[in-house]
């Protein structure tokens, strides 16, 4: 048997968070802005992935599988999200995000060479 929750202002808060977000970035710079601070939140994480395992060289296998798993679970979210035109949004903010994920990762290869 399954638990219907309560409908709390916490609840409906939640479930209208992506709703909100989209008519707050309707204005083309919130939407720019917010979408670069995204490429540039990907690219910090991409360049730390790649300090921390070059600094400590015992989890290289690991970082490697946990950036390459992120990139592919991001892939395969673009591939079903992208056939409904009602998460548009969402899309970009995906593709911002792995975008600078990867070249924050292509940055720290080539300081290696």
């Amino acid at each position: 048997m399954s638990k219907k929750y309560q409908s709390t202002g916490l609840n409906q808060n939640f479930a209208n968070v992506l709703i909100r977000l989209e008519l707050w970035v309707e204005n083309p710079w919130r939407r720019y802005s917010l979408l670069l601070i995204l490429f540039f939140g990907g690219f910090v994480i991409g360049t730390s992935l790649g300090m921390i395992n070059g600094v400590l060289a015992l989890m290289d296998n690991i970082g490697a599988f946990v950036v390459v798993a992120l990139i592919e679970i991001m892939i395969r979210l673009r591939s079903k999200i992208s056939f409904n035109k009602k998460y548009h949004f969402l899309l970009q903010v995906i593709d911002s995000t792995r975008i600078g994920l990867i070249y924050g990762l292509f940055m720290e290869g080539f300081k290696l060479l």
